[in-house]
């Protein structure tokens, strides 16, 4: 989402073809921008982020052809800005000041701070780090603020912020880094008039701080926050999860137990008001006209564009939020808190979701692993998970050791111990559900996408209780993964599982494809033949070492889907193929547990 003084723009994925479109709200009502065809997305990071900025009089795109266009309010006109065909673009940020839009540009490995004049000339403002976020600029054009990280690290582990003077031509100056306290992650610097604002964890959650840079070394500010997360983990450029709104009145996100809150702050230190309670996850906060802005997602309604007065923390729906599925009940999200695999740790929480189908006998279970995975899941309407609870399953998603959303201690719990402490936990919130009664412990099913689908399938190697399992282009092979993946992920690996010539054991010890012999129950997999994170052969080379070891595994191939499948009729057919597979198997897990008794 974007904002300026010309009105407010969104991105809206059509399902069919899994087009990004531009829309604006027009006096009439949302309208669609752009020439037909063009679709909106930005590759940076191989997760983009940052693909729209918006002018006074139009908007800054990134096409799917990964360079900047501009396209004008009124007539709608869709004007090419950059020919870098080598390059991506991403985290635009408007300069209103110049009338010209920054971004981060990548490029032969390698990312820089650049410029872009509405006559296309880019000017390269910062370079020299291994990664840039989307910047922020006063208001006054003076100032610019970013954040950047250095391999081997990940943003959400360790980053620095920055910030640099600009003079008339839009050229930096004075151009230096904050060190935190402690060590840190820090994200989405921004100003509230000339004071600077950015969300730090370095006092063990992501919450905002203002800096005082006229003082040598910095002098941090903290705003009195409740010890939560503030922000999620920055897999993307360009996200906002607080806003200033004047006068010291900010929004503000807030993660609790896994569910985004918004939060109305008057002024530092003030308790603040909670607002728009219908909603459980909030993303790119903007202010503009004496109201403010952001995409919110809720358990049920679709993702909904919200205008909210500040004055009164009123909420309206510009775009968006219709009733997902009219005539039938949705599946509401149940929070479940599971005691902590070793005891005196912080507890798993997730979300549980009961049938919609009511039958006499408890239901089977579908165990949920999030993707990332430094990710997490939250309370808002999935149709997947909708699917199942219309046939009768129960699904839980949760929430393992690792998930942000949770404080920087629980997210850096993974580190060296990926495929382990996952897997414990996502067994735990198992025995967990069936030790109350909840759903039937003889019929519990686990899958995953990506990483998702690495935890899903050790969680089958490590364990006897899964009735079945499902991969969705997981991992199988970390670390031959590792010798091909992007740069922005080429050193989360070994903080994953740490530098394989240091722990050779550990690789091993938590490869699937080493140990295929030891899935004794039946597995599903999906795989998309474009696939450039998880490459095809991830699955192929499991499927042939399950099959060698005598095991029986299903495998559906989409040729021209990449990694997570975005056509309408292939999400389906993975759906339709999945539930045949489980009601399969959750029939035989019955007749086993008949057997024993």
């Amino acid at each position: 989402m974007a904002v300026s003084e010309a009105g407010i723009y969104w991105l809206q994925t059509d399902p069919a073809e899994g087009f990004n479109t531009l829309w604006h709200l027009s006096d009439q009502g949302p309208v669609r921008l752009g020439p037909e065809g063009l679709s909106i997305r930005s590759r940076v990071n191989g997760y983009g982020g940052g693909a729209l900025a918006a002018s006074g009089h139009g908007v800054f795109v990134v096409g799917d052809d990964q360079q900047i266009r501009f396209i004008t309010l009124g007539a709608g006109a869709c004007t090419r800005l950059t020919d870098d065909p080598d390059a991506a673009f991403g985290g635009l940020v408007a300069d209103t000041t110049r009338k010209r839009v920054l971004a981060v540009r990548e490029a032969d490995g390698q990312q820089q701070l650049v410029a872009i004049s509405p006559d296309g000339e880019l000017r390269v403002l910062h370079c020299g780090l291994d990664f840039y976020s989307a910047p922020a600029v006063s208001a006054d054009g003076g100032e610019v603020a970013w954040t950047s990280w250095q391999l081997p690290d990940m943003p959400w582990v360790s980053s620095l912020l920055w910030t640099a003077s600009l003079d008339e031509d839009g050229s930096l100056y004075q151009c230096r880094s904050w060190p935190t306290p402690a060590e840190a992650s820090v994200q989405q610097p921004l100003f509230d008039g000339n004071r600077l604002w950015v969300l730090s964890d370095h006092a063990g959650w992501w919450q905002p701080w203002s800096l005082n840079t006229t003082v040598d070394e910095g002098q941090w500010h903290s705003c009195e926050s409740p010890d939560l997360d503030h922000a999620n983990a920055p897999w993307q450029l360009g996200e906002s999860h607080h806003c200033p709104l004047g006068k010291g009145a900010w929004a503000r996100v807030r993660y609790c137990n896994g569910t985004g809150e918004l939060w109305l702050v008057p002024s530092l230190g003030d308790e603040g008001m909670r607002i728009a309670r219908d909603f459980s996850d909030f993303r790119y906060l903007r202010a503009s006209g004496g109201y403010f802005y952001c995409i919110a997602r809720s358990a049920t309604r679709l993702d909904t564009v919200l205008e909210i007065d500040p004055k009164t923390g009123q909420e309206r729906i510009m775009a968006g939020g219709e009733e997902p599925m009219p005539g039938l009940r949705v599946s509401l999200p149940l929070d479940i808190e599971v005691p902590a695999f070793n005891h005196g740790e912080q507890p798993i929480h997730g979300f549980l979701y009961t049938p919609r189908l009511a039958t006499s006998e408890l239901p089977p279970l579908i165990l949920v692993a999030h993707g990332g995975p430094t990710s997490a899941a939250y309370p808002v309407f999935n149709p997947q998970v909708q699917y199942w609870c219309q046939r009768g399953f129960a699904v839980a998603e949760v929430n393992y050791r690792g998930s942000s959303g949770f404080g920087r201690a629980f997210r850096l719990a993974l580190e060296g111990r990926w495929g382990e402490v996952d897997v414990e936990d996502m067994e735990q919130a198992a025995d967990h559900l069936a030790s109350f009664g909840l759903v039937d412990g003889q019929r519990v099913f686990v899958q995953g996408r990506s990483s998702g689908g690495y935890t899903a399938l050790m969680a089958m190697i490590r364990s006897q209780k899964f009735a079945a399992g499902a991969s969705m282009f997981g991992v199988t092979d970390p670390l031959r993964l590792r010798a091909i993946t992007h740069r922005f992920e080429s050193g989360y690996l070994d903080w994953l599982l740490g530098p394989p010539d240091t722990y050779p054991e550990r690789w091993r010890e938590r490869t699937p494809l080493y140990h295929a012999d030891r899935i004794a129950a039946p597995m599903i997999f999906f795989q998309g033949g474009q696939d450039k994170v998880v490459v095809p052969e991830q699955t192929r080379a499991m499927i042939d070492a399950m099959k060698a070891a005598g095991r029986a595994p299903e495998l559906h191939w989409f040729e021209q889907e990449g990694h997570g499948f975005r056509h309408q009729a292939n999400q389906a057919g993975m759906l339709e193929w999945m539930f045949s597979f489980y009601r399969k198997h959750s029939r035989k897990a019955n007749e086993r547990a008949e057997n024993l008794s």
